[in-house]
């Protein structure tokens, strides 16, 4: 079978590399999976580069969730071969992977493989970190990245719960679609003075909680704009730089940052709250309350101009491989 492979640390366009290896064979409690898309994922890049919460073990394939077709099964799995799921692993990146039973979500026929592709790492992110971040309704919830994928899906969840949202950009080009998807305000970091203008559009009461995605300056503005006992959540470093905290303003603003990452999340929480997640997700994009709109596919051959695009500021929908 082909499949991404890469064996040194480095820029993904430089070390990714397709590859022709054999096709794995599912053991205990595993599956194997024809796969028909995977997304490109800013998880995905870091991990290519060593800058990830989970280490490659050289040689590694990439890419982290797909949707694919189950081909066999292991001992012990209760699924059969013809089912269409979306799952996780390292190596979606490939005509076939394997991946833990417990990774996998049947799919119902009401969402289709692009957006099926898509159904875990942006949703669940999304959806959990709204619910940590503890908005009352009518309150105000600010992110940063608001044009990112990530970003699109936490205004269109805080806008059918009636949280109001500040969203931060570099461009304008996305503002209209932005406001179309329920923000409430946007914010541009390039042009505009952030803790001025969210003092302005909050009465100078700042907003409860900060979706970080950027770090460096962009993060270090956005913790002045949280109002008494905020919490900023950091869940990115997309600007690969870090962020200088006003510890006087965390003393007496009472003023809580803290990290979020999905895998760590979904181990924490009980299975119920996991199982609500998933099946409020999955009624979501059935119903297609919310959307998760594709910009582009390639094939295997093709991970580089893949990659790039990904990367490519912009961008209105996400990047998907396909074998």
């Amino acid at each position: 079978m082909k499949s991404i492979i890469f064996d040194k640390i480095g820029t993904p366009t430089d070390t990714l590399k397709l590859t022709d290896v054999p096709t794995p064979q599912p053991g205990p409690d595993e599956v194997l999976i024809k796969v028909i898309a995977s997304p490109v994922n800013p998880s995905d890049i870091k991990f290519v580069e060593n800058l990830y919460g989970i280490r490659p073990h050289l040689p590694s394939g990439a890419g982290f969730e797909g949707v694919g077709i189950v081909e066999a099964v292991g001992e012990s799995v209760h699924l059969r071969a013809g089912m269409r799921v979306s799952f996780t692993s390292i190596g979606t990146w490939s005509e076939y992977a394997i991946a833990p039973q417990r990774s996998l979500i049947p799919v119902p026929d009401a969402i289709p493989d692009d957006v099926a592709a898509q159904l875990f790492v942006n949703p669940f992110s999304a959806y959990a970190m709204v619910q940590e971040a503890k908005v009352p309704e009518n309150g105000w919830l600010m992110l940063t990245a608001a044009g990112s994928a990530f970003g699109k899906l936490v205004i269109q969840l805080c806008t059918m719960r009636g949280i109001k949202t500040i969203g931060t950009v570099r461009r304008d080009d996305l503002n209209d679609e932005l406001r179309a998807l329920g923000l409430t305000e946007v914010v541009n970091t390039e042009t505009e003075s952030v803790s001025a203008r969210v003092k302005q559009i909050t009465g100078g009461e700042g907003v409860t909680c900060v979706l970080d995605a950027v770090g460096g300056h962009t993060a270090s503005e956005a913790l002045k704009c949280l109002g008494k006992g905020g919490t900023m959540l950091v869940y990115g470093v997309l600007s690969g730089q870090e962020p200088a905290f006003n510890i006087g303003l965390m003393i007496f603003r009472e003023l809580t940052v803290r990290g979020f990452w999905l895998s760590d999340w979904m181990r924490r929480v009980d299975s119920q709250t996991r199982q609500d997640v998933a099946q409020n997700v999955i009624q979501l994009l059935a119903s297609g309350k919310i959307q998760l709109p594709v910009e582009a596919s390639y094939t295997l051959d093709q991970i580089a101009e893949a990659v790039e695009h990904a990367e490519r500021p912009g961008r209105w929908g996400k990047i998907l491989v396909k074998p």
